[in-house]
């Protein structure tokens, strides 16, 4: 993704005032900021189920060496 800088910041927030309306941008803000919430804790939960996954594993691997 290119880097986009203020100029380009700016003329999305213009369009996206135009099309939404001054009404509706405070809505359309918060409902991306839950989704962005969402998608991080669902992400960190992914990441902390694998890496449990891997210390299970890890544990098993250690089990049968001593074997």
């Amino acid at each position: 993704m290119p880097n986009i800088g203020i100029p380009g910041l700016i003329i999305i927030l213009v369009i996206a005032l135009i099309v939404f309306g001054p009404k509706k941008l405070p809505q359309l803000g918060r409902a991306v900021g839950q989704t962005l919430k969402e998608f991080k804790n669902s992400t960190k939960d992914i990441v902390d189920d694998v890496a449990e996954e891997f210390k299970l594993e890890d544990k098993e691997t250690e089990a049968k060496k001593k074997i």
